[in-house]
Formats: structure tokens, sequence, C-alpha cells
């Protein structure tokens, strides 16, 4: 009656968390991504009903949620993990809060825990030349080449197809991402942001690699004969069908690394390279920004803010030079 006076939503008890966290999940699976809802549903079916499954909706308390994170901080969940489950549970509790089915979202009065910063590895431009030299005649040096010089991202590359490349012109059209589910299943998704569906310009290097990449894999499809598999795919596996990425990095990437004498970055610090090494260069944040498929220039600028600083002393050069006496 008090919460019926104060306009209030009036909530049951019978429902679980189970009960509802099953039914949301159900609801926004046609609504994100594939390997997104997996995310989800792992972190809500691992993490969240074991401990606060039984619990009625309306009775959840933020101390609850706090004790959930505690004890899996102290169970030796890494804190990023954690706060990727609060941020599960803070969308899940705010739409029931719209709806009506509780009277406020109690996931929102909890702290998460600050995920660890894992700071990016970026090669030096020798160390990018010696890269390339080490990818000489691979097979997958075309991959690299693009990876270094145009900043996609491993499943942008794993998912192009030769209808996205106009070697003519010079350009890779990026319309897919290629996500890998459990029980090897295979997804071709839009790209992680409407900025990352995108025309990216080809080097000179990277026309040329490609060019030797097609020859290739057409000798690559007359050995294979009849079980190659037409993806029509630029990157694919031995016989035509997706590459797995964990395999790639595995038994491709890292020996490769280890072969050239480099350090052994992860292969998402190739597109923080590329960046770096085109800001360095004194190209404009915003054409950077447009060729990674950033949502916004600030984020370039945010996460490449360690080249600021040399960008800066290029700009007091700029000063000296217009202003000292001839």
């Amino acid at each position: 009656m008090r919460d019926r006076d104060a306009g209030l939503p009036i909530v049951g008890e019978k429902q679980t968390v189970e009960n509802y966290l099953t039914q949301w999940l159900s609801d926004i699976k046609p609504t994100i991504r594939p390997r997104s809802w997996v995310g989800h549903e792992e972190a809500v079916r691992l993490h969240v009903l074991p401990t606060l499954g039984r619990v009625p909706l309306a009775r959840l308390s933020p101390q609850q949620v706090q004790a959930l994170y505690t004890a899996k901080l102290a169970g030796g969940l890494a804190p990023g993990t954690v706060a990727r489950i609060h941020a599960v549970l803070s969308r899940a509790f705010s739409e029931a809060a719209r709806i009506g089915l509780v009277q406020r979202n109690v996931v929102a009065l909890v702290k998460p825990p600050r995920p660890t910063h894992q700071e990016m590895q970026v090669l030096t431009s020798e160390q990018a030349r010696i890269l390339l030299a080490a990818v000489v005649d691979d097979p997958l040096e075309a991959l690299y080449v693009l990876a270094l010089t145009t900043g996609m991202r491993r499943g942008e590359l794993l998912a192009l197809h030769w209808a996205d490349v106009n070697l003519d012109a010079g350009f890779v059209q990026v319309r897919f991402t290629l996500q890998h589910l459990a029980g090897a299943q295979v997804v071709y998704g839009p790209p992680k942001t409407a900025r990352s569906r995108r025309k990216v310009a080809l080097s000179a290097l990277a026309i040329a690699a490609l060019q030797k990449h097609r020859e290739r894999q057409e000798q690559q499809r007359v050995l294979v004969g009849a079980d190659w598999v037409d993806n029509d795919l630029v990157f694919p596996s031995g016989r035509g069908g997706p590459m797995e990425g964990s395999y790639f990095l595995r038994r491709k990437f890292v020996p490769m690394l280890k072969r050239a004498g480099l350090p052994e970055i992860r292969f998402h610090d190739l597109r923080h390279t590329a960046a770096t090494l085109l800001l360095l260069q004194g190209i404009h944040p915003k054409i950077v920004s447009e060729m990674l498929g950033h949502s916004a220039v600030s984020m370039t600028l945010d996460t490449y803010s360690h080249v600021l600083p040399d960008m800066q002393r290029d700009a007091t050069a700029a000063f000296d030079r217009l202003f000292s006496p001839e």
C-alpha cells in the first residue's frame, strides 16, 4: 500500500533472479552480437546463478551483489572478469527496473572492481621492418602486411573476402568480422561499430603482398582439388574454410615472432603499432581514426596519448622555424 501510494511499481516475490535472467537472456539474444551473447550467458550461468539464482528478484540487495564480487575476486577471478559480470548484471537490472519488475537497479549501487590496465606493446619502426623481412614468402605474409599497414583487427582480416578487395583501386572494404563460438561454430558478424564498416586504402606494399597471396592461394586450391571449400576468403584455412583464430596465434603468429627475435606481443598490438607509426609520421589523427574504424577521433587520441609528447615537440619545433630570425 505504501508503494502504491508513492507511485512505485508493485513487485511480487515469486520470480527469482534465475527466472528473470534466463528470460532476459532469451529476449536480448536477437539484438546483440552472437559472441557478446555467449559472454553474457556464461557470466550469468557460471558466476551469478550458482550464488544468487534462488534469491527472489524483488529482494536482491546491493550487499548480496557486492558479496558475489568479493567472493569471485577471492576465488581468483580477474578484476576485469568481475567488472564484465557487473556490466551484464547492471544492464539486466536496468531493464528490470524499466519494466517495473523491481523498484530500483540495485546493481547500479554496487561499485565494481577496477580492471587492471593491460599496456600495449608497440613495435618500433625498426622492429616493424624486421617483422616484414621475417614474413617474406610466408604463406600468411599478406595477413601480417595488412595488419601492420592498415591496423585492421584480427577478426576483420580473417573475415575479409576477395569480393571486398579492389587491388586496381587500392583499397579493401571492411564489412564483416569473424567470431568463433563454442563448439567450433563460426559466425560472420558486422564489424564492432558502425564506423568500423569502412574503406581502407592499401599501400603499394600491401597490394603487392595481396597479389602474391592470391597466386599462392590459387596453387593451393588446385593442390587440394575437390576438397577445397570456396568461401571466397582472403585468409582461409588450408582447405578454404574459416581460419580458427587461436590456432593462428598459437601455431603461426607466436612462432613467427620467435624466429624473428621480436618480443612476444599480442596480434592486436600490430594494430596499435600501425596507429602509432602513422601518428609519429605526422598523419592527422582524424585520418588514423577513420582508418582504424574508431567511433570518434577522441578515442584515437585517448588510446595513443603516448604519442602526443612527440607530436607536441614537432609543434614547438614548427613555431621555432616560423618565428626564428632569418
